[in-house]
This record gives structure tokens, C-alpha cells and sequence, in this order.
């Protein structure tokens, strides 16, 4: 069993995991020997600061190894991925992979003999909306029915919030000015149509008056935010989605909680004053990916 997408997993899965991971948030001590000489190999192609923390801490509170490996500095540079995998899955018990494509996570896995879990790739971040639903439900008690706007690029996160809260009986709303080409996902997104729980609009206000979450993210992806070579392109998106940005002014008459999955870039997506105000649950929602990362490592590795 692989976590590549949430396509891939049954409601009741992304369910059980959800729930093991707020247990795990409030018994830490029952599973600190969980994943005892298990070890994690981390792959990474991008950058990170979230997924490699909570999965390498993760690990070592489970009482297992993680091994982190730079993607530029293995043979993984040269060589083609599935030989790779196919010697490095016959040394360690899982593999998780954050990379450019997600061609290249797929096939890991299928020359894989342990799960390999997307850390995050150009299409879907399953890690991420895992986290997402485990802090919504703690923070409301349950999922089904909870109505939840994503403002900002539709892309991999999106695809992943999207797929997540459908799964889990949640209405989304998207608004979504700009679309990541590489991003998209036409059978997911005609998929969530089809369960009536999803819609997207451009009137961002109206869709937040009666909401329950309101969810952003960076509007240009984090390769790219300081390259120079990025920089025209940085500039129209900008430009696109400034009267998008999540503000005061946008949630006033709206008591929703709010997400951002970070990094955060503050005056763009999001203003400073939002992140810092009683609603926000962006800090709780980072904390949660190690919790998750635990819930989904358990999960994968046969100890739930």
C-alpha cells in the first residue's frame, strides 16, 4: 500500500488515519516504540521545511530512523528511478518522496518492495490535506458537513483538499483565478463534481459569509518565488490575484477559521494581520503534520 494521492485511498482509510492521528497527538508516550528498528528513507527534490521536520521526528519519536537524502547528491541524479528504488527499498521499510513529478513518484512505486508516501510533487500533496482534515476535526469535533473555501492558485493543494473533503462529507468551495496548468487534474476535479459536495466560483465574499474554514495558499510555487527567471511570471499572478488575497476586509463579515498551509508570504496571499488574528489555526495546522506523518507512517507500516 502506497499514499501517492488520495484517489488511491478509501474514505474509511483517509478516516482511520485521520482519527489515529489526533490519538497519537494525545497519547504520544503508547507509541514511542511503535516503529522500532523501522527505517525511513527521505527523499527530496525540493526544498522543505514541514515535511522533512515532521517526517524525521516523526520517526525518531516512533523509535524508528529516518535517513534524509538530497536528491542532487545521490545516483538518483544519473540513474533512472526505478533501478534506484529497487536497491534502496531492499534497505529501509518505507520511502517518502518529495519530488518535481509526479511521474517519478509513480514509478517508485511500482519498483518498490515497501509503501512510498508523496511528501509532495506538481500534481497532489495527500500529506498536507491529511494534516488539514486531522486539525479541522480537532478543532471542530467532526468533518461531515463542514464547509471550507480554498482562495488562490488551484494546485497541488487544492487537488488534495479537494479530493480530501469530498471524501469526508465536506462542502468545498474553491476560488481559484489562475490555474497551475502541470497542477490540474481533470478526473479528480469531474470526479468531486459529481458527489454535489464541490463548486467553485470567482465571488470570493459571497463564499465566505456562511463558511466554516477559509484555506490559502502561495500563489507561486516555492522554487520559483525568488528566481529571477520567474520573476515576469511572478509579477502578472500577482498582479491576477491581489484582489484575492485573504484580508481583514474579506473576512469581515465571516468568523471562519483560518489555513494556510506555508510557507506563508505575507502581503501577497495572505496579510500579516489574518495570520496573527484569534481565527487563525495556521500554527496548529503546521504542528499537525507531525502528527499526521505518524498516523500515516503507522498506518502504511502495518502497526494501527
Amino acid at each position: 500500500m502506497h499514499l501517492l494521492t488520495l484517489k488511491d485511498w478509501a474514505s474509511e482509510q483517509i478516516k482511520e488515519v485521520i482519527d489515529k492521528s489526533i490519538e497519537i497527538k494525545k497519547n504520544p508516550d503508547r507509541y514511542r516504540t511503535s516503529l522500532e528498528g523501522k527505517s525511513l528513507a527521505m527523499i527530496f527534490q525540493k526544498t522543505s521545511t514541514r515535511t522533512r521536520t515532521s517526517f524525521e521526528v516523526a520517526m525518531t519519536q516512533l523509535g524508528g530512523h529516518a535517513l534524509y537524502m538530497d536528491w542532487r547528491t545521490t545516483n538518483l541524479v544519473l540513474a533512472d528511478v526505478r533501478d534506484e528504488t529497487r536497491y534502496l527499498s531492499r534497505n529501509v521499510d518505507c520511502i517518502m518522496a518529495r519530488l518535481l513529478k509526479h511521474a517519478d513518484l509513480k514509478a517508485m512505486a511500482e519498483a518498490s518492495r515497501v509503501p512510498v508516501i508523496n511528501g509532495c510533487d506538481e500534481k497532489y500533496h495527500p500529506c498536507q490535506a491529511i494534516s488539514d482534515l486531522m486539525t479541522i476535526k480537532e478543532k471542530k469535533g467532526f468533518l461531515n458537513g463542514l464547509k471550507l473555501v480554498y482562495i488562490g492558485v488551484h494546485n497541488n493543494v487544492c487537488n488534495s483538499l479537494i479530493e480530501g473533503c469530498t471524501r469526508m462529507g465536506m462542502n468545498i468551495t474553491t476560488v481559484t483565478p489562475m490555474v497551475n496548468e502541470p497542477s490540474f487534474d481533470k478526473e479528480l476535479v469531474e470526479g468531486a463534481k459529481r458527489t454535489g459536495l464541490y463548486k467553485t466560483t470567482m465571488d470570493a465574499r459571497e463564499a465566505v459569509k456562511d463558511c466554516d474554514i477559509v484555506y490559502t495558499d502561495t500563489w507561486v510555487d516555492m522554487e520559483f518565488f525568488l528566481d529571477p527567471k520567474f520573476k515576469e511570471e511572478k509579477e502578472k499572478r500577482i498582479k491576477l490575484m491581489m484582489p484575492y488575497q485573504v484580508n481583514k476586509e474579506l473576512l469581515k463579515e465571516s468568523d471562519a477559521l483560518v489555513m494556510h498551509d506555508m510557507p506563508i508570504h505575507r502581503g501577497y496571499e495572505i496579510t500579516g494581520d489574518v495570520v496573527e488574528s484569534p481565527n487563525s489555526i495556521i500554527y496548529d495546522q503546521s504542528e499537525n503534520r507531525l502528527y499526521s506523518a505518524k498516523g500515516i507512517l503507522l498506518k502504511l507500516l502495518g502497526k494501527t
